[in-house]
């Protein structure tokens, strides 16, 4: 089932408003009609009872009008025109709108389905939406990337509800299976991020993606253990992070060398000062060393593989390599919040 980000209220809360509106109407009626009681008779010309009086309310703003109780006093005559009149029209407001409110939000539901089925290309598959998936999501909208082509794929239906309420597309179910990322659109997808809470599930999500998009879709997947890191490897990942292991390393630059970890929490921690990040040798750089380059340049992409810049024979930058450098993420989150 694909969830989209609300826009509105649900229509169970505008369907229980609208019922609440109904009930308090009858109940204003049912009080005006019996304080004006003895200007009413029934059938039998006896005075209306409580009991008479909601008779009459319900019927009368229903529309029913049996004729068994009528107004024969000139007040209670000018209470229906001016009172009950308007209260039945307003009544008959509320059941139609209600009606219409629960069939437009359907066919707005489908609408948006159908039009997010047939425009949804290029777009990140997050297939958990633990702490790992919502920081992965963190990650890519701080680099300005569309949230409306990210998708979360969570059995959890509360994980699902608060993926919504973040403004995300959510579908609901296990990504293993391969009806629930063909709902996905795995196959128009840019990169499927597998951020499970097992390396069993990770691995069954990797080699689900691998056969649905035959290796087209890049797989960037997380793991616990790093004795799980080549299998996931060999199911069909592209890039494996061992978590774990990351963790335990951290743990020990902070025993070893304090510094080198505030060093790190500051590169991964957006707008607190250095950040991380990567774009494409201009012209002019081509054919220079990266200690030239303005930017603080720390490694190379060449044809999909790092080159480091710290290689005693020296590297020259050429055509086509992207520049993985330090900024002032300082900077970037003032601009923005400007």
């Amino acid at each position: 089932m694909i969830h989209f980000p609300a826009v509105r209220q649900g229509p169970l809360r505008a369907l229980s408003l609208r019922v609440l509106a109904a009930v308090g109407l009858v109940l204003i009626i049912v009080f005006v009609v019996y304080l004006d009681r003895d200007g009413y008779r029934d059938v039998n010309e006896d005075n209306l009872t409580l009991l008479d009086s909601a008779y009459y309310a319900v019927v009368t703003l229903s529309t029913t009008g049996y004729g068994d109780i009528t107004p024969v006093s000139p007040s209670a005559r000018l209470v229906n025109v001016l009172v009950i009149t308007p209260a039945r029209v307003l009544f008959l407001i509320i059941l139609v709108g209600t009606t219409l409110e629960v069939l437009t939000e359907q066919y707005r539901t489908n609408l948006r389905m159908t039009r997010w089925r047939k425009t949804v290309k290029d777009h990140v598959i997050i297939c958990g939406y633990g702490t790992k998936g919502r920081s992965a999501i963190s990650a890519l909208l701080e680099t300005d990337f569309d949230k409306s082509r990210i998708v979360v794929v969570e059995k959890s239906a509360t994980a699902v509800r608060q993926a919504t309420s973040a403004g995300l597309v959510a579908i609901e179910g296990s990504a293993t299976r391969s009806s629930v990322l063909n709902e996905a659109h795995v196959k128009n997808a840019k990169a499927v991020i597998i951020a499970t809470d097992s390396d069993d599930a990770s691995v069954l999500v990797a080699l689900t993606v691998r056969q649905l998009t035959a290796g087209q879709v890049r797989i960037i997947a997380a793991v616990r253990e790093a004795e799980n890191a080549p299998l996931l490897k060999q199911s069909g990942a592209h890039h494996v992070i061992v978590s774990s292991a990351t963790a335990g390393r951290l743990l020990g630059l902070s025993t070893s060398a304090p510094p080198l970890i505030d060093v790190v929490e500051d590169l991964l921690t957006p707008g607190q000062g250095m950040a991380l990040a990567m774009r494409s040798a201009e012209r002019h750089e081509v054919g220079t060393s990266p200690r030239e380059v303005e930017s603080l340049v720390i490694a190379l992409i060449r044809r999909g593989k790092v080159v480091s810049v710290v290689e005693p024979a020296g590297v020259k930058i050429e055509t086509g390599d992207m520049l993985v450098y330090v900024r002032d993420d300082r900077s970037t989150s003032s601009a923005s919040s400007a």
